[in-house]
């Protein structure tokens, strides 16, 4: 499977001029809307999962997980805003994951170098998958866990 293409370099300098393209645009690769934006738009978010898929094994085995408990938060009986909050929970891992792996992807960019900061920068990213997955827990716990027991047991 091949990587996905890169997207366009960013300006350079944080400030930068306004496109004469397009003024009062920060950046040259930015869009001013309308279907085409949309479609741009659509296109870098199925070539960032896609990405994710290729490269990141966490985000691999969350959405592996994600592919189970969504439909099983959907066949549970159970009124649908516990069904949301079921696969809500499940949606922000993967959302936490992504964001984490930017965060990640931008640090190594900078530098390779080990920095303290770089290093804080990164487990924080970890903390917040971290929180995202005992939050999803929780709600599976809470939630799912006394309708799935008496399921289990005919109680």
């Amino acid at each position: 499977m091949s990587l996905p293409p890169e997207l366009p370099p960013s300006s350079s300098s944080s400030q930068a001029e306004p496109s004469s393209a397009n003024p009062g645009v920060e950046s040259p690769f930015k869009s001013s809307g309308g279907l085409r934006r949309i479609l741009n738009a659509l296109r870098y978010s199925l070539r960032g999962l896609a990405f994710a898929w290729q490269v990141e094994s966490a985000f691999r085995q969350e959405l592996s997980l994600a592919l189970i408990l969504t439909p099983t938060a959907l066949l549970l009986p159970l009124p649908a805003m516990r069904q949301l909050a079921l696969v809500a929970s499940v949606i922000l891992v993967l959302i936490i994951e992504l964001i984490n792996s930017s965060i990640e992807s931008a640090v190594d960019r900078i530098s390779l170098d080990p920095h303290r900061l770089s290093g804080r920068a990164k487990d924080f990213g970890s903390a917040a998958v971290f929180l995202a997955l005992m939050q999803c827990a929780l709600a599976w716990v809470l939630i799912a866990g006394p309708v799935i027991w008496r399921l289990m047991t005919g109680a």
